[in-house]
């Protein structure tokens, strides 16, 4: 039999835990699904090899490896660190239809996911910076 990776235990907050916590950008983007001005988030350029964080609860998200620039104005991934990292779900807000790329572990809203990436998947997480914190290797 193999070894089958454990999810990590779900992170559960009031919402006034998450406030003392977060920044107020980081509180509107993670908890309250808003979205950062394009070009203005400090990972956007960001080119050192790492790890980027769920900037709510720590959870491995995505990898240096994985990032490209897609000239969309938000750090772009062409696939999350694990497959169960990161939770997909319908997005009908806004007028449109997206898919909405949120924490799995905390539940924090992190951007969207489109289909015009790169690569064999062809995917583009479009994920706000402030979502996001970068270990560097």
């Amino acid at each position: 039999m193999g070894w089958r990776r454990m999810a990590e235990p779900r992170i559960r907050k009031s919402e006034d835990e998450w406030r003392k916590e977060l920044t107020p950008e980081q509180y509107h983007v993670l908890r309250g699904r808003g979205t950062e001005p394009p070009f203005t988030g400090e990972l956007l350029h960001i080119d050192a090899g790492g790890m980027f964080h769920c900037a709510g609860c720590g959870a491995a998200l995505f990898s240096s490896d994985a990032k490209y620039d897609s000239g969309s104005g938000w750090p772009s991934f062409f696939k999350a660190n694990a497959p169960d990292s990161v939770k997909l779900t319908p997005d009908d807000s806004a007028g449109m239809h997206r898919i909405e790329a949120a924490c799995a572990r905390c539940g924090g809203h992190l951007g969207h996911v489109f289909d015009d990436g790169p690569g064999p998947n062809g995917k583009r997480f479009c994920i706000n910076s402030c979502a996001l914190k970068l270990e560097e290797q």
